[in-house]
Protein backbone atom coordinates (compact mmCIF):
# COMPACT_ATOMS: atom_id res chain seq x y z
CA UNK A 1 0.00 0.00 0.00
CA UNK A 2 1.50 3.36 -0.94
CA UNK A 3 2.51 5.93 1.74
CA UNK A 4 -0.25 8.49 1.15
CA UNK A 5 -2.84 5.57 1.45
CA UNK A 6 -1.16 4.40 4.38
CA UNK A 7 -1.18 8.03 5.67
CA UNK A 8 -4.61 7.87 4.68
CA UNK A 9 -5.63 5.00 8.14
CA UNK A 10 -3.53 7.43 10.12
CA UNK A 11 -5.11 11.05 9.24
CA UNK A 12 -8.23 11.06 11.32
CA UNK A 13 -7.27 9.11 14.46
CA UNK A 14 -4.51 12.12 14.53
CA UNK A 15 -7.44 14.84 15.42
CA UNK A 16 -8.36 13.94 18.12
CA UNK A 17 -7.08 14.94 21.80
CA UNK A 18 -4.96 13.13 23.93
CA UNK A 19 -7.49 11.95 26.29
CA UNK A 20 -9.81 10.22 24.27
CA UNK A 21 -9.77 6.41 24.23
CA UNK A 22 -11.04 6.06 20.91
CA UNK A 23 -9.47 7.25 17.61
CA UNK A 24 -10.65 8.50 14.44
CA UNK A 25 -10.21 7.36 10.65
CA UNK A 26 -10.42 9.59 8.28
CA UNK A 27 -10.75 8.17 4.83
CA UNK A 28 -11.55 9.65 1.54
CA UNK A 29 -14.86 8.34 0.81
CA UNK A 30 -17.29 8.56 -2.66
CA UNK A 31 -20.91 8.77 -2.54
CA UNK A 32 -22.86 6.28 -0.57
CA UNK A 33 -19.79 6.01 1.61
CA UNK A 34 -17.59 3.96 -1.20
CA UNK A 35 -13.95 4.41 -0.23
CA UNK A 36 -12.55 6.13 -3.22
CA UNK A 37 -8.31 6.33 -4.10
CA UNK A 38 -6.13 9.09 -2.13
CA UNK A 39 -4.48 11.20 -4.34
CA UNK A 40 -1.09 12.46 -3.18
CA UNK A 41 -1.01 15.07 -1.10
CA UNK A 42 1.82 16.66 1.31
CA UNK A 43 -0.66 17.76 3.81
CA UNK A 44 -2.19 15.67 6.44
CA UNK A 45 -5.23 17.84 6.10
CA UNK A 46 -5.89 16.71 2.54
CA UNK A 47 -5.39 13.05 3.52
CA UNK A 48 -9.23 13.28 5.36
CA UNK A 49 -12.40 13.81 3.88
CA UNK A 50 -15.27 12.00 6.05
CA UNK A 51 -15.02 9.83 9.09
CA UNK A 52 -15.51 6.37 11.33
CA UNK A 53 -15.12 5.95 14.65
CA UNK A 54 -12.98 2.49 15.50
CA UNK A 55 -10.07 1.17 17.27
CA UNK A 56 -7.26 0.29 15.75
CA UNK A 57 -6.12 -3.00 15.41
CA UNK A 58 -2.64 -4.93 14.82
CA UNK A 59 -2.37 -4.47 11.29
CA UNK A 60 -3.40 -0.89 11.61
CA UNK A 61 -1.27 -0.16 14.50
CA UNK A 62 1.75 -1.62 12.23
CA UNK A 63 1.06 0.53 9.75
CA UNK A 64 0.61 3.81 11.82
CA UNK A 65 4.43 3.11 13.29
CA UNK A 66 5.47 2.24 9.77
CA UNK A 67 4.40 5.89 9.05
CA UNK A 68 5.58 7.47 12.20
CA UNK A 69 9.30 5.97 11.89
CA UNK A 70 9.44 7.36 8.50
CA UNK A 71 8.05 10.83 8.03
CA UNK A 72 9.74 13.91 8.59
CA UNK A 73 6.20 15.66 8.05
CA UNK A 74 6.05 16.96 12.11
CA UNK A 75 2.44 17.54 11.32
CA UNK A 76 1.75 14.03 10.83
CA UNK A 77 4.46 12.85 13.21
CA UNK A 78 2.26 14.59 16.15
CA UNK A 79 -1.10 14.08 15.47
CA UNK A 80 0.26 9.98 14.81
CA UNK A 81 1.59 10.09 18.34
CA UNK A 82 -2.17 11.68 19.19
CA UNK A 83 -3.36 8.13 17.36
CA UNK A 84 -0.52 6.18 19.06
CA UNK A 85 -1.25 7.71 22.46
CA UNK A 86 -5.35 7.11 22.15
CA UNK A 87 -4.87 3.60 21.59
CA UNK A 88 -2.39 2.94 24.38
CA UNK A 89 -4.86 3.87 26.87
CA UNK A 90 -6.47 0.02 25.98
CA UNK A 91 -4.44 -2.78 27.87
CA UNK A 92 -4.99 -5.15 24.58
CA UNK A 93 -2.92 -2.20 22.39
CA UNK A 94 -0.11 -1.81 25.18
CA UNK A 95 1.20 -5.33 24.63
CA UNK A 96 0.72 -5.34 20.66
CA UNK A 97 2.44 -1.64 20.32
CA UNK A 98 5.35 -3.18 22.85
CA UNK A 99 5.41 -6.40 20.41
CA UNK A 100 5.29 -4.21 17.12
CA UNK A 101 8.72 -2.75 18.77
CA UNK A 102 6.84 0.73 19.16
CA UNK A 103 8.24 1.61 22.07
CA UNK A 104 11.35 2.65 21.07
CA UNK A 105 9.76 4.37 17.70
CA UNK A 106 7.64 6.64 20.16
CA UNK A 107 10.64 6.90 22.50
CA UNK A 108 12.81 8.36 19.75
CA UNK A 109 10.25 10.82 19.23
CA UNK A 110 11.21 12.84 23.22
CA UNK A 111 14.37 13.86 21.46
CA UNK A 112 13.06 16.46 18.95
CA UNK A 113 13.48 19.79 19.04
CA UNK A 114 9.40 20.68 18.35
CA UNK A 115 7.83 20.62 21.98
CA UNK A 116 4.28 20.12 21.03
CA UNK A 117 5.74 16.33 19.29
CA UNK A 118 7.90 15.75 22.50
CA UNK A 119 4.83 16.51 24.15
CA UNK A 120 2.88 14.25 22.68
CA UNK A 121 5.59 11.57 22.57
CA UNK A 122 5.36 11.43 26.76
CA UNK A 123 1.97 11.50 26.71
CA UNK A 124 2.06 8.40 24.40
CA UNK A 125 4.66 6.88 26.69
CA UNK A 126 3.16 7.82 29.78
CA UNK A 127 -0.49 5.65 28.74
CA UNK A 128 2.21 2.72 27.15
CA UNK A 129 3.59 2.66 31.07
CA UNK A 130 0.42 1.45 32.68
CA UNK A 131 1.59 -2.18 31.62
CA UNK A 132 4.38 -3.21 33.75
CA UNK A 133 6.51 -5.06 31.08
CA UNK A 134 6.49 -2.07 29.11
CA UNK A 135 8.15 -0.37 32.03
CA UNK A 136 11.18 -2.25 31.45
CA UNK A 137 11.59 -1.04 27.69
CA UNK A 138 10.43 2.74 29.39
CA UNK A 139 12.95 2.89 32.07
CA UNK A 140 15.74 3.78 29.19
CA UNK A 141 14.51 7.09 28.70
CA UNK A 142 13.92 8.03 32.32
CA UNK A 143 16.99 10.13 32.01
CA UNK A 144 16.46 12.12 29.65
CA UNK A 145 12.59 12.53 31.00
CA UNK A 146 14.41 13.85 33.80
CA UNK A 147 16.93 16.10 31.80
CA UNK A 148 13.58 17.60 29.97
CA UNK A 149 11.31 18.69 33.20
CA UNK A 150 14.19 19.98 34.96
CA UNK A 151 15.86 21.94 32.79
CA UNK A 152 12.84 23.29 30.27
CA UNK A 153 10.45 25.83 30.60
CA UNK A 154 8.65 25.99 34.12
CA UNK A 155 4.51 24.62 33.84
CA UNK A 156 4.82 23.73 30.08
CA UNK A 157 3.09 21.36 28.88
CA UNK A 158 6.49 19.42 28.09
CA UNK A 159 7.23 19.53 31.89
CA UNK A 160 3.28 18.25 32.95
CA UNK A 161 3.59 15.47 30.45
CA UNK A 162 7.10 14.07 31.66
CA UNK A 163 6.21 14.43 35.40
CA UNK A 164 3.04 12.63 34.66
CA UNK A 165 5.42 9.73 32.73
CA UNK A 166 7.63 9.88 35.99
CA UNK A 167 5.01 9.74 38.05
CA UNK A 168 3.32 6.20 36.09
CA UNK A 169 7.04 4.61 36.18
CA UNK A 170 7.28 5.18 40.20
CA UNK A 171 3.39 3.51 40.93
CA UNK A 172 6.02 0.36 41.96
CA UNK A 173 9.21 0.42 43.74
CA UNK A 174 11.25 -1.37 40.87
CA UNK A 175 12.68 1.78 38.97
CA UNK A 176 12.44 4.92 41.60
CA UNK A 177 16.13 4.63 42.14
CA UNK A 178 16.65 5.74 38.84
CA UNK A 179 15.15 8.91 40.25
CA UNK A 180 17.48 9.26 43.23
CA UNK A 181 19.69 12.17 41.79
CA UNK A 182 17.05 14.28 40.78
CA UNK A 183 15.27 14.35 44.30
CA UNK A 184 16.45 18.00 45.50
CA UNK A 185 15.04 19.15 41.36
CA UNK A 186 11.77 17.59 42.38
CA UNK A 187 11.53 20.02 45.44
CA UNK A 188 12.83 23.02 43.30
CA UNK A 189 10.02 22.22 40.60
CA UNK A 190 7.48 21.54 44.19
CA UNK A 191 8.08 25.13 45.39
CA UNK A 192 8.34 26.83 41.77
CA UNK A 193 5.68 25.51 39.71
CA UNK A 194 2.13 26.82 39.76
CA UNK A 195 -0.66 24.58 41.34
CA UNK A 196 -0.86 21.64 38.99
CA UNK A 197 2.96 21.23 38.67
CA UNK A 198 2.73 21.26 42.53
CA UNK A 199 0.01 18.32 42.50
CA UNK A 200 2.25 16.49 40.09
CA UNK A 201 5.14 16.80 41.67
CA UNK A 202 3.90 15.40 45.21
CA UNK A 203 2.62 12.55 43.46
CA UNK A 204 5.55 11.53 42.49
CA UNK A 205 7.07 12.37 45.70
CA UNK A 206 4.26 10.25 47.56
CA UNK A 207 5.24 7.18 45.22
CA UNK A 208 9.00 8.02 46.31
CA UNK A 209 8.28 8.60 50.24
CA UNK A 210 6.00 4.93 50.57
CA UNK A 211 9.49 2.98 49.46
CA UNK A 212 12.19 2.64 52.90
CA UNK A 213 14.42 2.31 50.23
CA UNK A 214 14.13 6.05 48.95
CA UNK A 215 13.41 7.73 52.55
CA UNK A 216 17.30 8.72 53.25
CA UNK A 217 17.66 10.09 49.55
CA UNK A 218 14.72 12.22 50.61
CA UNK A 219 15.49 13.27 53.73
CA UNK A 220 19.05 14.45 52.81
CA UNK A 221 17.60 16.37 50.13
CA UNK A 222 18.26 20.27 50.50
CA UNK A 223 15.16 22.18 50.55
CA UNK A 224 14.62 26.16 50.07
CA UNK A 225 12.85 26.37 53.84
CA UNK A 226 9.72 28.13 51.91
CA UNK A 227 8.71 24.46 51.63
CA UNK A 228 7.14 24.47 55.45
CA UNK A 229 4.78 27.50 53.83
CA UNK A 230 2.90 24.37 52.15
CA UNK A 231 2.01 23.55 55.54
CA UNK A 232 0.05 26.77 56.32
CA UNK A 233 -3.54 26.19 56.77
CA UNK A 234 -4.55 28.73 53.80
CA UNK A 235 -3.23 26.30 51.82
CA UNK A 236 -5.27 24.74 48.89
CA UNK A 237 -6.97 21.50 50.26
CA UNK A 238 -5.19 19.06 47.46
CA UNK A 239 -1.81 20.26 47.75
CA UNK A 240 -2.05 20.28 51.84
CA UNK A 241 -3.35 17.03 51.68
CA UNK A 242 -0.59 15.47 50.16
CA UNK A 243 1.78 17.19 52.29
CA UNK A 244 0.83 15.96 55.08
CA UNK A 245 0.64 12.53 53.30
CA UNK A 246 4.35 13.00 52.81
CA UNK A 247 5.60 13.50 55.98
CA UNK A 248 3.56 10.80 57.61
CA UNK A 249 4.76 8.35 54.76
CA UNK A 250 8.49 9.52 55.96
CA UNK A 251 7.69 9.01 59.36
CA UNK A 252 6.40 5.94 59.06
CA UNK A 253 9.47 4.32 56.78
CA UNK A 254 11.47 5.40 59.45
CA UNK A 255 9.26 4.02 62.63
CA UNK A 256 9.91 1.04 60.50
CA UNK A 257 13.67 1.40 60.34
CA UNK A 258 13.67 2.10 63.72
CA UNK A 259 15.63 4.97 62.97
CA UNK A 260 13.96 8.01 64.69
CA UNK A 261 15.86 7.31 67.51
CA UNK A 262 19.27 8.01 66.10
CA UNK A 263 20.75 11.16 65.14
CA UNK A 264 21.00 10.61 61.44
CA UNK A 265 23.79 12.57 59.44
CA UNK A 266 21.69 14.96 57.62
CA UNK A 267 23.06 17.92 56.98
CA UNK A 268 21.15 21.66 57.78
CA UNK A 269 19.49 22.81 55.62
CA UNK A 270 18.41 19.44 54.55
CA UNK A 271 14.31 18.13 54.61
CA UNK A 272 15.02 16.05 57.45
CA UNK A 273 16.01 19.49 59.52
CA UNK A 274 12.50 21.07 57.95
CA UNK A 275 10.10 18.48 58.81
CA UNK A 276 11.49 17.80 62.48
CA UNK A 277 12.09 21.49 63.23
CA UNK A 278 10.34 22.87 65.52
CA UNK A 279 8.71 25.25 63.37
CA UNK A 280 6.94 22.25 61.66
CA UNK A 281 5.85 20.99 64.81
CA UNK A 282 3.97 24.68 64.97
CA UNK A 283 2.91 24.69 61.77
CA UNK A 284 0.98 20.77 62.84
CA UNK A 285 -0.26 21.82 65.69
CA UNK A 286 -2.12 24.89 63.93
CA UNK A 287 -3.59 22.49 61.77
CA UNK A 288 -5.84 21.06 64.44
CA UNK A 289 -7.97 23.75 64.02
CA UNK A 290 -8.39 23.63 60.05
CA UNK A 291 -11.54 23.88 59.20
CA UNK A 292 -11.71 21.38 56.90
CA UNK A 293 -12.40 18.02 58.88
CA UNK A 294 -10.89 15.47 56.78
CA UNK A 295 -7.39 18.04 57.35
CA UNK A 296 -7.94 17.92 61.02
CA UNK A 297 -8.41 14.71 61.18
CA UNK A 298 -5.04 13.65 59.23
CA UNK A 299 -3.07 16.01 61.63
CA UNK A 300 -4.72 14.40 64.59
CA UNK A 301 -4.25 10.79 63.49
CA UNK A 302 -0.68 11.29 63.08
CA UNK A 303 0.16 13.41 66.13
CA UNK A 304 -1.97 11.56 68.60
CA UNK A 305 -2.04 7.91 66.88
CA UNK A 306 -3.98 4.99 68.83
CA UNK A 307 -1.99 3.30 71.77
CA UNK A 308 -0.68 -0.06 69.97
CA UNK A 309 -2.18 -2.93 71.84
Amino acid sequence: MGGARVAGWVAAGLALGAGACYCVYRLARGRGGRRQRLRPSRSAEDLTNGSYDDVLNAEQLQKLLYLLESTEDPVIIERALVTLGNSAAFSANQVIIRELGGIPIVGSKINSPNHSIKEKALNALNNLSVNVENQIKIKIYINQVCEDVFSGPLNSAVQLAGLRLLTNMTVTNDHQHLLSSYITDLFHVLLTGHGPTKVQVLKLLLNLSENPAMTEGLLGAQVDSSFLSLYDGHVAKEILLRVLTLFQNINNCLQKEGRLAVQPPFTKGSLFFLLYGEECAQKMRALLYHPDAEVKEKVSSWLFPPPRR
